[in-house]
């Protein structure tokens, strides 16, 4: 288990939502007002790159910049290949972050020695700030790979060349933390990761890592791509280590359409967490499809105005009503699941399809509360959904979910 500032992972806290800008860190304005946007989206942690001397002064400022905005969301540096020497060159930038990310195959472990390694560690044990130590794939220790390569040649049943890589990863990041500790770095502020590109390559991965360690461990694709490929990858192969209970952090590493929202990536990995009954960050919204039967697009504009208002409100509902985030909603399109559907819901509506009677009948905790006609069906099941969680959410915990049909039946 780790502290991150006000964060921990490991254990049995939550499984945490990690995010990155990709600003010029050196652009303190442009980085504050990406990493607040990201914090809003829910990011619970933000990892923004350190990769060079005006990168690094910069970050006092941008930690300043945030405080000053009330985002709390911890900010962790990220290194390569100079790391040992702006940690040490910038004590105030090893002060302002709450933690290190080092990649070992990128500051010389491995190679003539571990000495740059082992500066950035001290530094961490000075400031007393965690580490998470991220071996990948592509930037792997190449003398450790090359020597298991050779061994493997050698032995009398030779493995498949992935997976002697899988393993080199694992054995870099142990041997990478062994390092660490030996460094003075305590335990608890080690966080391990091993970032490949391929689904079936992080499963596997990350299953041997957890099964020859009891550091926190950070999940996600090292580049999982753009648009669906992204997403469909990312949630592929995450959920299945999650499932299994590995893994303390995720990050989704999607990459941006030109243009693009960064903050996307925080609500897949927020989606992901939530798909899968682990967490709870916004009301969810079932929506049917579509098909012959609703020829309309009216349910379909619905459900996207609903979700919209969900996402705009939650920032204020999060600190106003706890427990909304668990908050279940249904906008289906015609009679055949409409009605069941919407039954299942906290709160459902029931479109009409083709040839149906033009009236929608709302259900509120599985009763038929009213029925919606003419063009104000949107603005007055909003109105009941807002009423709704004033009801059942407002004045400290949930009220029993019987409470708002029984009073309005």
């Amino acid at each position: 288990m780790a502290k991150i500032g006000p964060v921990t992972v490991g254990g049995d806290s939550p499984v945490v939502v990690q995010s990155m800008t990709n600003t010029d860190t050196a652009d303190i304005q442009g980085t504050v007002a990406q990493v607040a946007q990201l914090a809003r989206a829910g990011s619970e942690l933000v990892r923004v790159t350190v990769n060079n001397d005006a990168a690094a002064k910069a970050v006092p400022a941008i930690v300043e910049g945030l405080e000053k905005q009330n985002i709390r969301a911890p900010i962790i540096g990220d290194f390569h290949y100079n790391g040992h020497l702006l940690l040490t060159r910038y004590p105030e930038c090893a002060q302002a972050l709450a933690k290190y990310r080092i990649n070992p195959g990128n500051v010389s472990v491995g190679r003539k020695d571990d000495n740059n390694f082992r500066a950035m560690v001290e530094v961490a044990a000075r400031n007393d700030r965690p580490v998470r130590i991220g071996v990948n794939w592509g930037s792997l220790d190449q003398q450790l790979l090359t020597r298991m390569m050779d061994e493997n040649s050698r032995s009398a049943e030779p493995k498949d060349a992935r997976d002697v890589t899988m393993e080199a990863m694992v054995v870099s990041a142990l041997r990478s933390a062994q390092i660490a500790e030996e460094t003075g770095l305590p335990h608890d502020h080690i966080i391990l990761s091993a970032k490949v590109s391929g689904v079936q390559d992080l499963i596997d991965v990350y299953r041997s890592l957890a099964a020859r360690c009891d550091y926190p461990l950070h999940l996600g694709l090292t580049e999982a791509g753009m648009g669906a490929k992204g997403i469909v990858s990312s949630t592929a192969g995450l959920a299945v280590l999650l499932q299994e209970g590995i893994g303390d952090t995720i990050r989704v590493s999607l990459t941006p359409a030109p243009n693009g929202n960064r903050a996307d990536e925080v609500t897949v990995g927020q989606q992901i967490l939530q798909s899968l009954g682990i967490r709870s960050f916004t009301p969810q919204v079932t929506a049917c499809p579509g098909c012959g039967r609703t020829t309309s697009t009216f349910f379909q504009e619905m459900a996207e105005q609903i979700q919209s208002y969900l996402r705009d409100n939650m920032p204020i509902w999060k600190g106003r009503y706890p427990g909304v985030e668990e908050l279940k909603l249904a906008v289906m399109g015609c009679v055949v699941n409409g009605p069941g559907e919407s039954k299942h819901a906290n709160i459902g509506i029931s479109l009409p399809g083709t040839f149906e009677e033009p009236k929608a009948p709302v259900f509120v905790d599985g009763r038929l509360m009213t029925t919606l006609k003419g063009e104000r069906i949107v603005a007055e099941f909003i109105a009941i959904l807002n009423d709704y969680v004033e009801s059942r959410y407002g004045s400290g915990p949930a009220k029993p979910q019987e409470t708002y049909a029984a009073s309005n039946p």
